[in-house]
């Protein structure tokens, strides 16, 4: 039996620029993304900063320094400030809500199984991440689990890429444990339950 094929995790991950970054191919972005998140954590969570006020002044800056730049560059024959179009294309929009489409027919169909099909390993399955959500929820703020996303979307893929065979090796081992130890418990509680049939469940 041959060796399982090794997975190209930069093509896994869109082999375009976030994948660039996430696997450090693009240093000057996962610095610049790294640099960031940190400074932005440290102003909110340690140095006290207001979210809202925070953002509005930076704005206001921002729209103070156009606007004296447009007048400046008017009195002295200058170009004026270099801005893209502002505007969001229609191919944009069309995107975002073909991806929200997506997720929300996802939340749909798994709230169909539980509440019509009674799937009860998949309850179990939605319980369990919601309460490990609300647990991990519970140990850290949001900025803070935010800023450990980042840390860890910029470490765990180039950890991966880097050992893959060894990480696999061990994911194998535990999805075996996983399996033996569904098997005892479905043996044991979930084949108590009774199965409906489809003829059954358009009767009720």
């Amino acid at each position: 039996m041959g060796e399982p094929k090794r997975i190209s995790v930069h093509n896994a991950l869109g082999a375009g620029l976030v994948a660039d970054v996430l696997l450090w191919k693009n240093w000057r972005g996962g610095v610049s993304v790294l640099v960031s998140a940190t400074t932005l954590w440290y102003l909110f969570e340690r140095a006290g900063y207001n979210f809202l006020s925070f953002s509005a002044n930076v704005v206001l800056l921002l729209v103070m320094i156009l606007f004296f730049w447009a007048k400046a560059a008017n009195l002295l024959n200058r170009p004026l400030p270099p801005l893209p179009d502002l505007e969001i294309s229609e191919e944009t929009i069309a995107r975002v809500a073909d991806v929200l489409q997506i997720w929300m027919n996802r939340a749909l169909s798994v709230a169909h199984d539980i509440a019509i099909e009674r799937n009860l390993l998949l309850c179990l399955q939605v319980v369990g991440v919601l309460w490990t959500i609300s647990y991990i929820g519970s140990l850290f703020n949001f900025l803070t689990l935010i800023y450990i996303s980042v840390l860890l979307s910029l470490s765990l893929p180039l950890l991966y890429d880097k050992y893959q065979d060894r990480i696999d090796d061990k994911l194998y081992v535990v999805h075996g444990i996983i399996q033996t130890q569904y098997k005892k418990f479905h043996s044991i509680v979930l084949s108590k339950f009774p199965k409906f049939t489809n003829k059954e469940k358009k009767m009720q």
